[in-house]
């Protein structure tokens, strides 16, 4: 599909919600070749000048999100506790 290039303005909004190091999950991705599994965590490395956002998954793979293709959101704070949480626990084994 294609998707008018988004103005500055919209890159700019896009770059405010999503800074780097924002954690999301992802509901599904449009891209037929090789997308991410739906249900995958990430986090934000940049927003380009297209406005496309780009994400490290924990999957290790390196695939960026385009806003209104793409369904995303971020990771609540009790989410992001809980992932923490685990972290400290792996640690301590």
């Amino acid at each position: 599909m294609n998707m008018p290039f988004p103005s500055r303005s919209q890159v700019e909004f896009t770059r405010s919600c999503y800074p780097p190091g924002t954690r999301i999950v992802l509901s599904s991705m449009t891209d037929p070749y090789a997308p991410v599994e739906p249900g995958t965590r990430g986090t934000v490395r940049y927003v380009d000048d297209a406005g496309q956002i780009g994400v490290a998954w924990d999957n290790g793979r390196s695939l960026s999100l385009i806003p209104g293709e793409d369904s995303f959101r971020k990771l609540t704070q009790q989410e992001i506790a809980q992932e923490q949480g685990m972290k400290m626990e792996e640690m301590m084994l």
